[in-house]
């Protein structure tokens, strides 16, 4: 997510971290690389050139602190600058007060809009809501159909609308069966065009009429930067909305749409989509983002993603096990298994402080992770509590056996010594307390060569 961005970005926080003194001319150089990443980046002209005047402003109005390193100073400015670009709060969905919630779901074709609407709701129901989702696309083949399969995947309620139906229609049929659905909230998927025409406005706006929404979402892909803007700032004036959920910002390596939109629509980001599967859809916290673009990691994000895909109790006994010299290759199994829960490893390796760049110098494999489950999962249980009876003979049955081979072996049995070895290290040091964490030995082992 943003890599290019980020990695542009890295030159001028070097170079904000080695002014020992706040000049007009050294800010002004230092602003210069900040402007060309952005630009690089397909953020808004308007908008960067907003962006830097607003940090120099502040960069030079503003006396450092006693004891403060005046380029962390500065760094600090940058960070608050980019929180704000990105919209400054965390903003979720408006529920009503009283009475059933109606979200309309807007965009082109092709933006993801009927993945997102699905995604939505499994994050409505796990805070305690009711909701149904209804397709009022009546133009594109199967529509409806996909709503359904994704829907029934997560057990989610579908109005079944038909194709011969009217929107509008579709709309009004599903609000009244919400009461019978057990449902407090719709989640209304509109038709997408490829292109904006007065056609796609009218019936958006005789739906918005009917059913009053409390939400009107514009589904915009986050890949295609400054259009994804400017189509959502036509919608906005046309049909008005109250957030934006950029979808594919996984695939996203430069950021152009997420640091432009709210500033030109003055509408918010709510959600973001990180990748395909239905669990891969998170709130949007600018603060958060910011610190990931920066390279400061996003250690909140971290936590959540390990309290909600990993067992509290077992993960407290590994953290145990990991300092102790009992620590075997069941456990090393286990905590691999802990850890591709909470998704793909080089985006949770990103989250911590620091591990960004480090990544950059590590060759990461993510299918090492797999082969590293198929060799464990190939050898016997005396194997595994005593790796250091895996002889050749062993090695070549093991290698038969899980499809890899003994250069494999050797170098997964390394990196599971040195990783042990540095673990009983910190355990008797100050450093227990803080790798107490599924990600002890920055990657060894886990696809990641250092």
């Amino acid at each position: 997510m943003f890599e290019s961005l980020s990695e542009r970005l890295e030159g001028a926080v070097k170079r904000l971290k080695g002014l020992h003194k706040l000049t007009e001319e050294n800010i002004g150089e230092a602003m210069r690389d900040v402007r060309m990443a952005l630009l690089e980046a397909d953020v808004n002209i308007s908008v960067t050139k907003e962006f830097i005047a607003s940090v120099k402003e502040d960069a030079l109005g503003t006396k450092t602190a006693q004891g403060v390193d005046p380029g962390q100073h500065m760094i600090k400015i940058v960070h608050d600058k980019m929180i704000e670009l990105l919209g400054g709060e965390t903003t979720g969905i408006n529920f009503a007060e009283r009475g059933p919630t109606i979200l309309l779901m807007t965009g082109l074709q092709g933006s993801g809009k009927t993945t997102t609407a699905v995604k939505l709701a499994k994050v409505i129901a796990k805070q305690g809501y009711n909701p149904m989702v209804v397709s009022a696309d009546v133009y594109r083949p199967a529509a409806m159909e996909q709503l359904k399969t994704f829907a029934e995947q997560i057990d989610i309620p579908v109005f079944p609308a038909t194709p011969d139906m009217k929107p509008v229609d579709i709309c009004k049929q599903a609000m009244a069966s919400m009461t019978k659905e057990g449902a407090n909230v719709l989640i209304v998927d509109t038709a997408g065009r490829l292109q904006i025409d007065d056609d796609m406005m009218d019936e958006l706006k005789e739906i918005r009429e009917t059913v009053k929404p409390n939400e009107i979402l514009f589904v915009a892909d986050a890949m295609t930067g400054q259009d994804a803007v400017n189509v959502a700032k036509t919608f906005n004036e046309k049909i008005g909305m109250t957030g934006v959920v950029l979808t594919k910002l996984d695939g996203d390596t430069r950021g152009g749409a997420a640091l432009s939109i709210k500033k030109v629509t003055g509408v918010p980001i709510k959600f973001a989509g990180i990748g395909e599967k239905v669990d891969q859809f998170e709130t949007f916290h600018p603060d958060r983002l910011a610190g990931r673009i920066l390279g400061m990691g996003d250690v909140l994000s971290l936590v959540e993603k390990a309290q909600e895909n990993i067992d509290q109790k077992k993960a407290a006994k590994q953290a145990q096990k990991i300092f102790s010299a009992s620590f075997d290759l069941n456990d090393f199994l286990e905590q691999l298994q802990m850890i591709k829960k909470m998704g793909p490893l080089d985006q949770i390796m990103k989250l911590i402080p620091g591990a960004a760049s480090a990544m950059k110098n590590a060759n990461y494999d993510p299918d090492e992770m797999l082969r590293t489950e198929a060799l464990i999962n190939s050898m016997t249980l005396k194997e595994r509590s005593a790796p250091g009876i895996i002889n050749t003979s062993r090695k070549r049955r093991i290698a038969a056996g899980s499809g890899t081979d003994i250069v494999e072996i050797n170098r997964m049995l390394k990196n599971f010594q040195k990783m042990k070895k540095m673990m009983k290290t910190m355990g008797r040091g100050k450093g227990k307390k803080s790798m107490m964490n599924p990600f002890a030995g920055g990657g060894a082992g886990l696809g990641m060569e250092q």
